[in-house]
C-alpha cells in the first residue's frame, strides 16, 4: 500500500497481475490529495488516456478472481524459489520471501504476500540461460509477468541481447540471469518443468 507508506502517486500496471490473463495493455494511477488528482486527470483528459469499453470489460473479469490468483500464485512462487535454491546447478536466488533475501525483513513490513517474481542465476552462465530456454515446456519464454501462465525469460539472450556488455551490467543484467514469473499451474509441474530443464544444462 505505497500511499500508507508515503507515496503521492502510485501507478499500477493492469496488464499485469489485475488484469492476469494477458489479454490487456492499460494502467492506472492513484493520487492521494485532491489537487494532485485535478491535475493528472486533466492530463489524461488531454491526453485521451483512456480505457475502451472491451479492455474494462476484461479487467473487470481479472478483478473477480485477482485474490485467489495471487494466494495460489504466491504460494507456489515460494516452493519454487526455495526449490532453486537449494539446486546445485543455480548459483542464486532472489526472492522477497526467501529468509536469504537482503531485504527479506523490510518485505515482512511492507507486503501482505510476496509476489510471483523470481530472479535466479545459472551457474553455467550465457550458455547455460540459452540452454535452459530451450528445454522449458510449460513455461511460456515472454517477457510479462503477472498472469495465470508461468513466464520465463533469459534477459542476456533475449530482450537484451542486441546491448553492449557493458550496458547491461550497469543494469543488473549479468549472462547468468533468469527471469521467472510463477503462474497458477499446478507447483509439481511447475517444478517438473524446471527439473527436466536444468538437467539439459
Amino acid at each position: 500500500k505505497p500511499l500508507d507508506l508515503g507515496a503521492d502517486i502510485v501507478m499500477h500496471s493492469i496488464t499485469k497481475y489485475i488484469n492476469g490473463h494477458a489479454d490487456v495493455v492499460g494502467g492506472v494511477i492513484i493520487v492521494k490529495e485532491e489537487e494532485l488528482y485535478k491535475k493528472v486527470r486533466g492530463s489524461m483528459i488531454y491526453l485521451g488516456g483512456n480505457m475502451d469499453p472491451h479492455q474494462a470489460f476484461l479487467t473487470h473479469r481479472g478483478l473477480k478472481t485477482l485474490s485467489i490468483r495471487m494466494e495460489k500464485a504466491e504460494e507456489s512462487a515460494m516452493i519454487v524459489a526455495e526449490y532453486l535454491e537449494k539446486h546445485p546447478k543455480v548459483d542464486w536466488v532472489l526472492y522477497p520471501g526467501l529468509k536469504s533475501h537482503p531485504q527479506h525483513e523490510l518485505a515482512k513490513k511492507q507486503m501482505s504476500g510476496f509476489s510471483s517474481m523470481i530472479s535466479f542465476g545459472l551457474k553455467g552462465g550465457f550458455e547455460a540461460g540459452k540452454t535452459m530456454m530451450d528445454n522449458v515446456h510449460l513455461a511460456l519464454l515472454a517477457v510479462s509477468l503477472g498472469g495465470v501462465e508461468t513466464l520465463i525469460q533469459h534477459p542476456a539472450s533475449m530482450t537484451h541481447a542486441g546491448i553492449s556488455k557493458e550496458n547491461k551490467t550497469k543494469a543488473g543484467i549479468t549472462d547468468e540471469l533468469v527471469r521467472y514469473s510463477v503462474g497458477i499451474q499446478d507447483v509439481e509441474d511447475i517444478i517438473n518443468d524446471l527439473k527436466n530443464a536444468l538437467i539439459k544444462v
